[in-house]
């Protein structure tokens, strides 16, 4: 077993409460697209999936949309986003007192938002000074999770081989990839009733409990390095 020395975490679901003001626009602008779309969709059928792939899906379904219509669309609802998130965003609880928890460990976040998305999150909750420059984002890699790319990416970057980086990701989608790339993976899952932790990862409910979980498993690392 590999002993702990880099932390990396997923953002929106994880870091910041930014999920339900995510879905109600992209319930807004995909609807108003002519792609019918509930906020209900997001959080129970697409969290954590990359945008575009939720519109290649809700096409396929309903049908295909001109291009230029979509890209105007996807435009205006990232400005109101932008919005809702610099006015409206909140940190998940426990998510300050894990970081300061955690001091010792390198940090990174890597998330599936663009990272103009990731910096105004961080901004807004008091996040920015624990991770710096430190932000991973698919749309400057081009790559997404589910695939482990991203976080091989992330884990590369900070100059640590994938085992020795714990994920917490709070997205299934997050939970897999940083499980292909040969991670230990927290999946904080908060919605315990309708989601199931992949086989692998290890599950917990709140951000209060991560600096003990990650105690134990660097303790059992130490442990079975001794024997």
């Amino acid at each position: 077993m590999t002993i702990p020395r880099c932390l990396l975490f997923d953002c929106d679901g994880t870091l910041v409460d930014s999920e339900p003001l995510l879905a109600a626009e992209m319930a807004s602008s995909l609807t108003a697209l002519g792609l019918p779309f509930a906020a209900s969709d997001y959080m129970g059928e697409f969290r954590g999936a990359r945008f575009m792939n939720i519109v290649a899906e809700l096409q396929r379904r309903h049908g295909a949309i001109e291009p230029e219509a979509l890209r105007l669309g996807e435009s205006d609802m990232r400005a109101r986003l932008a919005e809702r998130l610099a006015s409206e965003l909140a940190p998940l609880p426990g998510v300050h007192e894990a970081l300061n928890a955690l001091a010792n460990y390198p940090r990174a976040v890597v998330s599936n938002g663009p990272e103009s998305k990731i910096r105004t999150g961080l901004t807004t909750t008091g996040l920015s000074d624990y991770f710096g420059d430190r932000l991973i984002s698919g749309y400057t890699v081009q790559c997404w999770k589910p695939d482990p790319c991203l976080y091989l990416h992330a884990a590369s970057l900070m100059g640590y081989e994938p085992g020795e980086c714990i994920a917490i990701d709070d997205a299934i989608v997050g939970v897999k990839a940083a499980l292909a790339a040969g991670m230990q993976v927290i999946h904080l899952n908060r919605f315990p009733d309708v989601e199931t932790t992949p086989q692998g990862a290890i599950q917990i409910s709140n951000m209060h409990q991560l600096p003990t979980v990650i105690a134990h498993l660097t303790h059992e690392a130490v442990a079975s390095l001794s024997l």
